[in-house]
């Protein structure tokens, strides 16, 4: 098989969280590395899919997604791999006759190429890094530090498809980062399932756990700034703080701490492990040790049980929050969960009004925390052409000029009314900024 009579052509389906995406990444290099081109779907040989597994919704559309792949023109070889198919194997493989299911993310490419008859000899370790800019076009490249998850939130099945909680060692996370570095990334984000629970051995042994890895990664690399991807609430600790501190900004003042409820009534449901008060004094903490930080979270709308009254109470938290990125979710059935079977269930039509009034109010809130930096200087990490982002995840517009996967040292003149920042170069386009400062 072949695409237009040259190396075969592939094609990559990423669902669902960040470290999918870190992982399809990781899929993508090692195709590439084995001679492979990544083409667009209709023109692929090989359509590689990662699934998501998180809500009932996500799970549909995974099937929806291989369907559409295996009938495209081309009739390619579609590769399963991801949380629905460490579930459902079977289901997915008896979806249509080219489809391959590889649970094993680590085994994708290699399983891929003995599938096209192109034998596996090429195939090189995928690493815990892709490239920078990454085969499918992120600046920002993602180091996975952890997976699996010891949680059992009501309303989750993932902790199931990825099993307990582990972390890539200490030294490995090191050569990633250098890696990047040696690729020109300017940035990189650590991510994991439950990226706040990192905990390994460093070179002399002793037991670490993230604020311990984020010392390290700036003490022994060259790393301009590590981002952190999201974090359970009480993972946010002094420790970790105090180093997102004093980091000189080389650790992105942004984190995205999860809430999924204002309400203690609905957060004791979920099965979390927190209540709106502690959750309130990680924010204020976070304030406290970095002014100016940004915080983002993420909210489920229309949990079984969740009334009129504590909507409001959710929504009104949110606004008392006033959060810089919100991501929301109506919740959805997600069969083997015990949320699935509980009384309660709210009605679709209320869960819409809900997500509507709670995304009117992100929107807002966005708006008003992004006027905040206007003034301010920062360095905006360019991903398409004349936009970036800031180090608190805010979008920015630069000079064209900058080329993609560089930084510009910008001033923020003003603010949209969608929360984009308009930035004024302080240094001309192709003069460094986050490694002079």
């Amino acid at each position: 098989m072949s695409a237009a009579g040259g190396a075969p052509g592939f094609a990559v389906v990423n669902l669902g969280c960040r470290v999918n995406r870190v992982e399809t990444d990781l899929v993508a290099a090692a195709l590439e590395r084995a001679g492979l081109r990544l083409v667009g779907q209709d023109e692929a040989d090989l359509v590689v899919v990662n699934t998501c597994a998180v809500t009932g919704e996500a799970e549909t559309k995974t099937r929806k997604v291989i369907r559409h792949a295996a009938r495209l023109p081309k009739a390619p070889l579609v590769v399963a791999t991801g949380c629905v198919a460490s579930l459902f194997s079977e289901e997915l493989s008896s979806l249509a006759p080219n489809v391959v299911v590889e649970a094993d993310k680590s085994l994708v490419a290699r399983r891929a190429l003995e599938a096209l008859g192109l034998g596996a000899g090429a195939v090189s370790d995928a690493g815990e890094l892709a490239s920078s800019p990454t085969p499918t076009g992120r600046s920002r490249p993602g180091i996975k530090v952890q997976d699996g998850c010891d949680n059992r939130c009501t309303y989750c099945i993932v902790w199931k498809a990825r099993g307990a909680g582990r972390s890539l060692p200490a030294d490995r996370v090191l050569a990633a980062v250098r890696e990047a570095c040696a690729r020109d990334a300017h940035e990189v984000v650590l991510t994991g399932i439950n990226l706040g629970r990192y905990a390994s051995g460093d070179a002399r042994g002793r037991e670490i756990g993230l604020a311990g890895l984020l010392s390290l990664i700036l003490d022994e690399t060259p790393v301009e700034r590590v981002r952190l991807s999201s974090i359970e609430p009480p993972d946010v600790t002094g420790e970790l703080l105090d180093v997102m501190a004093s980091s000189g900004g080389r650790v992105a003042p942004f984190l995205h701490v999860c809430l999924q409820s204002g309400c203690d009534a609905t957060l004791r449901r979920m099965g979390r492990v927190y209540d709106a008060a502690s959750f309130r004094r990680v924010c204020e903490l976070s304030r406290e040790a970095l002014p100016g930080v940004a915080l983002g979270t993420d909210l489920i709308v229309g949990f079984p049980g969740e009334t009129d009254e504590e909507f409001e109470e959710s929504l009104g938290f949110c606004r008392e929050m006033s959060f810089a990125k919100m991501h929301v979710f109506r919740y959805s059935r997600r069969p083997g969960t015990p949320a699935a079977d509980a009384p309660g269930q709210v009605a679709p039509k209320v869960m819409a009004e809900r997500s509507r009034r709670v995304r009117d109010l992100a929107a807002r809130m966005r708006a008003h925390e992004a006027s905040l930096h206007v003034g301010e200087v920062d360095d905006v990490l360019v991903e398409y052409p004349g936009r970036g982002v800031s180090g608190g995840l805010f979008d920015v517009l630069v000079d064209p000029r900058v080329p993609v996967g560089e930084v510009a040292r910008v001033r923020m003149a003003r603010a949209l009314e969608d929360g984009t920042l308009v930035g004024e170069a302080v240094r001309q386009p192709g003069a460094s900024a986050l490694s002079s400062r």
